[in-house]
């Protein structure tokens, strides 16, 4: 049984897209009647492929401009080391600034914190760098995942199989209700299954050849789990 295809969204990460395919007649028109409306759903677990990772410095002073000053020198100096790592890339994270107060409510002195953000599929390079920034910097979180283009290529491979499951299980319905064939009325595929396991990993510390040095940690990124969905109505033909 051929399955024409009359109509096509283009995809997006996190997106459904829409899939409009009708049996015989290209002008035919559902009748409303003998539907079944049901799901199907293909995953794959896959290697974690990047590491994401959130330092911190945070700091206190009497007055807003000394905080200032104190935070922007040091999230600067960070920078300047993470400069070493061309493969990993860095971004300034969220800054904040409060003040602190006395018993009786009057401004007292100011406290500050300010991030900066890592990601790298380099894992190496990254585990140096973080170890290199947490001379001064405090690790706020650390997480694991699937890169963006690695992700891109296997949601491509499971709609396609996404789509003959779909296929599948309508054959199989037909069959169930004796039915002659089926049409397709709407099919969505749906992605965004991406779940990592774990997202901390454990890790184990290997010694650093300079002493005093923070030393540098040894990553196992763990998986993740890629699924699409495939959700649909189809009508039977008697």
């Amino acid at each position: 049984m051929k399955t024409t295809l009359l109509n096509k969204t283009a995809l997006t990460t996190g997106t459904a897209l829409l899939l409009t395919a009708m049996m015989g007649s290209a002008h035919a028109e559902p009748t409303g009647y003998d539907q079944l409306t049901f799901q199907t759903e293909v995953k794959e677990e896959i290697q974690n492929d990047e590491v994401r990772a959130s330092l911190y410095k945070k700091a206190q002073a009497t007055d807003s401009k000394a905080l200032a000053t104190m935070l922007n020198t040091s999230i600067n100096n960070a920078m300047k080391i993470a400069k070493r790592y061309p493969s990993v890339t860095v971004s300034t994270g969220q800054q904040r600034t409060y003040p602190r107060y006395d018993k009786d409510n009057k401004i007292i002195g100011w406290t500050g914190q300010a991030n900066i953000d890592l990601k790298s599929t380099d894992f190496a390079a990254t585990s140096q760098l973080i170890a290199d920034l947490q001379e001064t910097l405090v690790m706020e979180n650390l997480n694991f995942g699937v890169s963006e283009s690695k992700k891109d290529a296997l949601e491509q491979k499971l709609m396609t199989n996404a789509s003959r499951a779909f296929q599948q299980q309508a054959k199989n319905l037909t069959s169930a209700w004796d039915a002659r064939g089926y049409r397709v009325i709407n099919v969505n595929l749906n992605t965004g299954g991406n779940s990592p396991r774990p997202m901390y990993s454990s890790m184990s510390m290997k010694a650093s050849s300079e002493g005093g040095s923070v030393p540098s940690q040894s990553f196992e990124s763990g998986n993740s789990t890629v699924s699409v969905t495939a959700n649909g109505t189809i009508e039977l033909t008697q």
